[in-house]
């Protein structure tokens, strides 16, 4: 093609480049190895054609007659900067050549016009995703997910998907679950091969066993190199077959759209981690399938129970006379029906942890969370009733429901239903199928106690002995109550929370009461750090689906939980993301010292040594305050709760008052 014809485009000064070196310049999205020696200005492709090594971070040789070669800087493959050609004239295996000029002092590269970008297998199956309701995509661009990175940048940047660049894989795992859980459907994350992936297992752990849909996407290394032991490469296949409910490799000869359709079904079908592993090479091999959806892949997931456990169930409840619901995360698509078949039957509705805040502690038939993080309110309608309803429910040791009482334990899953022990009525169906039909067949029992009451009298008890304990202060920081009552008083009613682990955690259950709240955890894995980056996923979902839009989120973590990716407060920053979190410093992992105490250990390496969380969050380019005194906590919160983009609440509390 002639000079007049090519695109002219300007890749430095010639002052950026001494004689006798090179650089690697970008001109378009090209990246070219420009090189300036003996007075010659040269460019050629900067890929070695052995592995991709850069040419442009090689060197220029003097051969044994002084010609010039420029040496690859990885396996010391040579090019003729002036043929492309390597040594022997194999010009068929020698670089790509550009034209060069230098203007004023001003060095250019000359281009073809751009083609027309062609279609890949990564584009095809990017929108195929986007078809299967994939919203947001949490990750890190790295050098094995290049072809797939860019299908998601040109979704996004047509609007299709937000992509959210992570400082670790961590984050954007726990994130993922996060959006799972609080949406019912998944989000992706996207990784390098090798550590980047693995970087991801233990939020997909926690998305497991907390069944929330997620979408894992991990890069690989080149076809050419599998198993031999070449960098970065592991077996992933292997590394995610325990942790997910789908893995497979794309392959040349795969059917690509066809695979991350069983990827996106399996993850919301199964509640469950799919994962897909995209070898670099075939990232960008040219596609012209069609993409898929989900029309007439996805039946009406109501499951009614038969008719005779419907019957049984019906007897049992009409004949109680402290009959109790036991609502657990398992019923959050069903909650409005568990709430009206409360109310007809007078029967307080104690919640596992998980499943806090899925009826407003405001509510009078509420009584609170059971178990470990929960109220004696609670504790106390476990004992007296004589019928244990568990909607949803895991049973987990936690929680602690007493197995000898009489129970209708009714799931979707049969897996679940007396998984632990023997139940009095295990019952197989959609909770909100369940309840719509106890709602038509049961008849509240003439001789049962009014337990509704009781309920608002039991609450009145346990509010003042809330208030009781704030003498308990000592001057060795703020009592947990008082964080967690200045936060019921000013937490918006439709927020969500994102809590972490440890004492902070177990405080928030037990002091917190919600009024419309949604609550997000690491339930069963219980993986401390989840709290902010999970409240990242959670401020995608507001602004990507209809049901969530406007809503405040707020995380809560302790010291220790929130060092595990505080730098994720910058990816926050980045993004403008709304999120208020409230930190209580006790500095030492406080919930591991009382462990030790209690088996009578010595107390030992559980100390924390910690910045200014405050003035980390202003230096990142957020808000940040600090709380050393009980009265200032009011203001503090609402100042961040109004804080338009990501504040820190950082107070100091005492270790031992929670």
């Amino acid at each position: 093609m002639s000079k007049e014809n090519l695109e002219w485009i300007r890749v430095g000064h010639v002052k950026d480049l001494p004689e006798g070196r090179v650089k690697t310049v970008t001109a378009r999205n090209i990246s070219i190895c420009l090189s300036h020696f003996d007075g010659h200005w040269a460019a050629m492709d900067n890929h070695c054609p052995h592995q991709g090594g850069p040419l442009g971070e090689g060197s220029i040789e003097r051969g044994v007659e002084g010609e010039c070669w420029i040496r690859c800087p990885w396996h010391g493959w040579d090019f003729n900067p002036l043929t492309g050609a390597p040594p022997g004239g194999h010009k068929d295996t020698g670089q790509t050549l550009y034209e060069v000029e230098v203007r004023d002092e001003e060095v250019f590269v000359g281009l073809e016009p751009e083609p027309p970008r062609e279609r890949t297998v990564t584009d095809a199956m990017t929108e195929t995703m986007v078809n299967w309701g994939i919203r947001s995509v949490f990750g890190m661009v790295g050098h094995s997910n290049l072809g797939l990175a860019d299908s998601i940048r040109l979704a996004a940047q047509d609007g299709k998907l937000s992509y959210y660049g992570i400082r670790h894989e961590g984050a954007a795992a726990f994130a993922a679950s996060a959006y799972g859980k609080l949406t019912g459907q998944p989000a992706a994350c996207i990784t390098i091969a090798g550590p980047g992936a693995t970087n991801l297992l233990t939020g997909m752990w926690d998305a497991k066993v907390d069944r929330a849909p997620v979408l894992a996407l991990t890069g690989q290394v080149q076809t050419q190199v599998f198993g031999p032991g070449a960098f970065q490469d592991i077996d992933l296949k292997s590394a995610f077959d325990a942790v997910s409910r789908f893995s497979q490799t794309v392959l040349s000869t795969s059917k690509h759209t066809e695979l991350m359709s069983l990827a996106c079904k399996n993850a919301i079908v199964e509640r469950d981690v799919a994962h897909l592993i995209f070898p670099d090479d075939i990232q960008t091999q040219p596609s012209k399938a069609k993409a898929r959806s989900p029309k007439g892949r996805l039946g009406d997931n109501a499951i009614k129970p038969s008719d005779a456990d419907a019957e049984a169930a019906s007897e049992m409840i009409s004949s109680a006379k402290r009959p109790i619901i036991i609502l657990g995360h398992g019923a959050v698509e069903a909650r409005d029906a568990v709430i009206a078949f409360a109310e007809k039957i007078g029967a307080p509705v104690l919640t596992t942890f998980k499943a806090k805040g899925l009826i407003a502690d405001t509510h009078p038939n509420a009584a609170g969370v059971l178990g470990r993080s929960g109220t004696p309110i609670a504790s106390w309608f476990v004992a007296t009733s004589d019928l244990l309803i568990t909607l949803g429910t895991s049973f987990s040791n936690h929680t602690g429901i007493e197995p000898s009482k009489r129970i209708i334990q009714v799931d979707f899953e049969r897996m679940q239903l007396g998984k632990f022990h023997r139940v009095t009525l295990p019952v197989w169906g959609e909770i909100g199928a369940f309840c719509k039909i106890m709602m038509e067949t049961v008849k509240k029992s003439k001789d049962a106690d009014d337990q509704v009451s009781e309920l608002a009298e039991r609450w009145t008890i346990w509010r003042e002995e809330k208030k009781s304990r704030l003498a308990e202060e000592r001057g060795r920081g703020i009592h947990s109550f008082a964080v967690f009552d200045a936060l019921t008083k000013l937490c918006p009613p439709d927020a969500v929370i994102a809590v972490d682990v440890g004492n902070n955690t177990y405080s928030f259950g037990r002091y917190f009461e919600t009024c419309g709240q949604r609550v997000l955890m690491s339930g069963y894995l219980g993986s401390i750090g989840f709290g902010f980056p999970a409240a990242m996923g959670a401020w995608a979902a507001t602004q990507d689906l209809d049901a969530f839009k406007g809503r405040k989120v707020i995380s809560i973590s302790g010291d220790g939980g929130f060092g595990q990716y505080a730098m994720e407060f910058t990816t926050a920053v980045k993004y403008g993301m709304d999120i208020t979190h409230i930190l209580l410093n006790n500095g030492q992992l406080g919930k591991i010292s009382k462990e030790q105490q209690a088996g009578h250990w010595p107390v030992w390496e559980t100390q924390l040594t910690n910045p200014s969380f405050a003035a980390f969050a202003r230096l990142c380019g957020g808000h940040g305050s600090k709380v050393t005194e009980t009265d200032a906590l009011e203001t503090a919160i609402t100042e961040a709760l109004d804080y338009k983009g990501p504040a820190l609440v950082e107070i100091v509390t005492d270790a031992e008052l929670v």
